[in-house]
Protein backbone atom coordinates (compact mmCIF):
# COMPACT_ATOMS: atom_id res chain seq x y z
CA UNK A 1 0.00 0.00 0.00
CA UNK A 2 2.91 2.37 0.67
CA UNK A 3 4.17 1.67 -2.83
CA UNK A 4 0.73 2.59 -4.22
CA UNK A 5 0.99 5.82 -2.22
CA UNK A 6 4.28 6.67 -3.98
CA UNK A 7 6.63 6.19 -1.03
CA UNK A 8 10.04 4.54 -1.14
CA UNK A 9 10.47 2.32 1.89
CA UNK A 10 12.29 -0.54 3.50
CA UNK A 11 10.49 -3.26 5.44
CA UNK A 12 11.89 -4.11 8.85
CA UNK A 13 10.67 -6.80 11.23
CA UNK A 14 10.53 -5.92 14.92
CA UNK A 15 10.56 -9.53 16.20
CA UNK A 16 8.65 -8.56 19.32
CA UNK A 17 6.63 -11.17 21.19
CA UNK A 18 3.16 -9.93 20.29
CA UNK A 19 1.47 -12.51 22.52
CA UNK A 20 3.28 -11.03 25.55
CA UNK A 21 1.35 -7.77 25.06
CA UNK A 22 -2.29 -8.31 26.01
CA UNK A 23 -5.26 -6.02 26.46
CA UNK A 24 -8.97 -6.87 26.20
CA UNK A 25 -9.69 -3.63 24.35
CA UNK A 26 -8.77 -3.84 20.63
CA UNK A 27 -7.98 -0.12 20.47
CA UNK A 28 -5.56 -0.30 23.38
CA UNK A 29 -4.03 -3.57 22.14
CA UNK A 30 -3.29 -2.38 18.60
CA UNK A 31 -1.67 0.86 19.74
CA UNK A 32 0.40 -0.97 22.38
CA UNK A 33 1.65 -3.36 19.68
CA UNK A 34 2.41 -0.51 17.24
CA UNK A 35 4.37 1.31 19.99
CA UNK A 36 6.28 -1.85 20.97
CA UNK A 37 7.25 -2.43 17.32
CA UNK A 38 8.43 1.18 16.99
CA UNK A 39 10.39 1.02 20.26
CA UNK A 40 12.14 -2.15 19.06
CA UNK A 41 12.98 -0.71 15.62
CA UNK A 42 14.04 2.89 16.36
CA UNK A 43 17.44 1.88 17.84
CA UNK A 44 18.21 -0.06 14.63
CA UNK A 45 17.68 2.95 12.36
CA UNK A 46 20.88 4.95 12.02
CA UNK A 47 19.77 7.76 9.73
CA UNK A 48 16.81 10.13 9.60
CA UNK A 49 13.67 8.24 8.66
CA UNK A 50 9.94 8.19 9.13
CA UNK A 51 9.03 4.88 10.75
CA UNK A 52 5.52 3.50 10.34
CA UNK A 53 4.44 0.71 12.65
CA UNK A 54 0.99 -0.75 12.89
CA UNK A 55 -1.12 -3.61 14.08
CA UNK A 56 -4.62 -4.79 13.33
CA UNK A 57 -7.11 -7.02 15.06
CA UNK A 58 -10.76 -7.71 14.46
CA UNK A 59 -13.28 -6.96 17.15
CA UNK A 60 -16.34 -9.15 16.95
CA UNK A 61 -19.22 -9.30 19.38
CA UNK A 62 -17.06 -7.98 22.25
CA UNK A 63 -14.13 -10.32 21.56
CA UNK A 64 -10.79 -9.80 19.83
CA UNK A 65 -10.10 -11.97 16.81
CA UNK A 66 -6.46 -11.97 15.80
CA UNK A 67 -4.90 -14.20 13.15
CA UNK A 68 -6.47 -17.63 13.59
CA UNK A 69 -4.43 -20.31 15.29
CA UNK A 70 -6.06 -23.21 13.46
CA UNK A 71 -8.20 -23.95 10.43
CA UNK A 72 -11.12 -24.79 12.72
CA UNK A 73 -10.84 -21.40 14.43
CA UNK A 74 -10.80 -19.73 10.99
CA UNK A 75 -13.92 -21.71 10.03
CA UNK A 76 -15.66 -20.67 13.24
CA UNK A 77 -14.86 -17.01 12.56
CA UNK A 78 -16.15 -17.20 8.99
CA UNK A 79 -19.29 -19.12 9.99
CA UNK A 80 -20.30 -16.48 12.54
CA UNK A 81 -19.55 -13.12 10.90
CA UNK A 82 -23.13 -12.72 9.69
CA UNK A 83 -24.28 -12.56 13.32
CA UNK A 84 -22.43 -9.29 14.10
CA UNK A 85 -20.16 -6.97 12.13
CA UNK A 86 -16.41 -7.53 12.08
CA UNK A 87 -14.70 -4.33 13.25
CA UNK A 88 -11.17 -4.02 11.91
CA UNK A 89 -9.19 -1.98 14.43
CA UNK A 90 -5.84 -0.53 13.38
CA UNK A 91 -3.27 0.97 15.69
CA UNK A 92 -0.93 3.24 13.71
CA UNK A 93 2.24 4.87 15.06
CA UNK A 94 4.40 7.09 12.86
CA UNK A 95 7.75 8.15 14.32
CA UNK A 96 10.33 10.68 13.14
CA UNK A 97 13.58 8.93 14.10
CA UNK A 98 15.58 12.20 14.05
CA UNK A 99 13.33 14.11 16.45
CA UNK A 100 11.73 11.23 18.34
CA UNK A 101 8.30 12.78 17.76
CA UNK A 102 5.56 10.17 17.34
CA UNK A 103 1.97 10.53 16.21
CA UNK A 104 -0.49 7.71 16.79
CA UNK A 105 -4.12 6.93 16.38
CA UNK A 106 -6.60 4.13 15.96
CA UNK A 107 -8.78 3.78 12.91
CA UNK A 108 -11.58 1.28 12.59
CA UNK A 109 -14.03 0.12 9.96
CA UNK A 110 -16.89 -2.35 10.15
CA UNK A 111 -17.53 -5.17 7.70
CA UNK A 112 -21.06 -6.55 7.58
CA UNK A 113 -21.29 -10.08 6.17
CA UNK A 114 -24.09 -12.18 4.78
CA UNK A 115 -24.05 -15.87 5.84
CA UNK A 116 -21.11 -17.59 4.15
CA UNK A 117 -21.94 -21.11 2.85
CA UNK A 118 -19.69 -23.95 3.97
CA UNK A 119 -18.50 -24.66 0.41
CA UNK A 120 -17.44 -21.02 0.05
CA UNK A 121 -15.51 -21.26 3.32
CA UNK A 122 -13.82 -24.42 1.99
CA UNK A 123 -12.83 -22.66 -1.23
CA UNK A 124 -11.60 -19.56 0.61
CA UNK A 125 -9.45 -21.66 2.95
CA UNK A 126 -7.92 -23.53 -0.01
CA UNK A 127 -6.89 -20.37 -1.85
CA UNK A 128 -6.00 -18.03 1.04
CA UNK A 129 -3.46 -18.26 3.83
CA UNK A 130 -5.88 -17.19 6.55
CA UNK A 131 -3.11 -17.39 9.14
CA UNK A 132 -1.85 -14.07 7.72
CA UNK A 133 -5.19 -12.28 8.19
CA UNK A 134 -6.57 -10.81 11.39
CA UNK A 135 -10.03 -12.28 11.83
CA UNK A 136 -9.37 -14.92 9.12
CA UNK A 137 -10.85 -12.93 6.25
CA UNK A 138 -9.76 -10.79 3.32
CA UNK A 139 -12.17 -8.37 1.67
CA UNK A 140 -10.08 -8.50 -1.50
CA UNK A 141 -10.84 -12.20 -1.98
CA UNK A 142 -13.16 -12.73 -4.99
CA UNK A 143 -14.56 -15.76 -3.16
CA UNK A 144 -15.69 -13.72 -0.13
CA UNK A 145 -16.71 -10.50 -1.87
CA UNK A 146 -20.28 -11.67 -2.72
CA UNK A 147 -20.84 -12.26 1.02
CA UNK A 148 -19.89 -8.75 2.12
CA UNK A 149 -23.15 -6.86 2.63
CA UNK A 150 -21.48 -3.49 3.17
CA UNK A 151 -18.57 -1.70 4.82
CA UNK A 152 -18.72 1.26 7.19
CA UNK A 153 -15.41 3.10 7.00
CA UNK A 154 -12.59 2.84 4.51
CA UNK A 155 -11.46 -0.16 2.55
CA UNK A 156 -7.85 0.83 3.29
CA UNK A 157 -8.57 0.54 6.98
CA UNK A 158 -10.08 -2.92 6.52
CA UNK A 159 -7.06 -4.03 4.49
CA UNK A 160 -4.77 -2.82 7.26
CA UNK A 161 -3.26 0.59 6.50
CA UNK A 162 -5.46 3.70 6.57
CA UNK A 163 -3.76 5.71 3.80
CA UNK A 164 -5.18 9.15 4.63
CA UNK A 165 -4.13 8.88 8.26
CA UNK A 166 -0.62 7.71 7.37
CA UNK A 167 -0.22 10.49 4.76
CA UNK A 168 -1.32 13.10 7.27
CA UNK A 169 1.08 11.85 9.96
CA UNK A 170 4.02 11.71 7.53
CA UNK A 171 3.28 15.27 6.41
CA UNK A 172 3.15 16.50 10.02
CA UNK A 173 6.42 14.78 10.94
CA UNK A 174 8.59 15.61 7.92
Amino acid sequence: MLQEMGYEFEVMVSNIDEKAIRFDDPYQLTLALAFAKADALVPQILEHAILITADQVVGWNGKIREKPESEEQARDYLRTYHLAPAETVNGIAVTNTATGKRLSQNEASKVFFKPIPEEVIDEFLKETNVFNHAGAFSITSPVLQPYIAHIEGTIDSVIGLPKDLVRRFIGELE
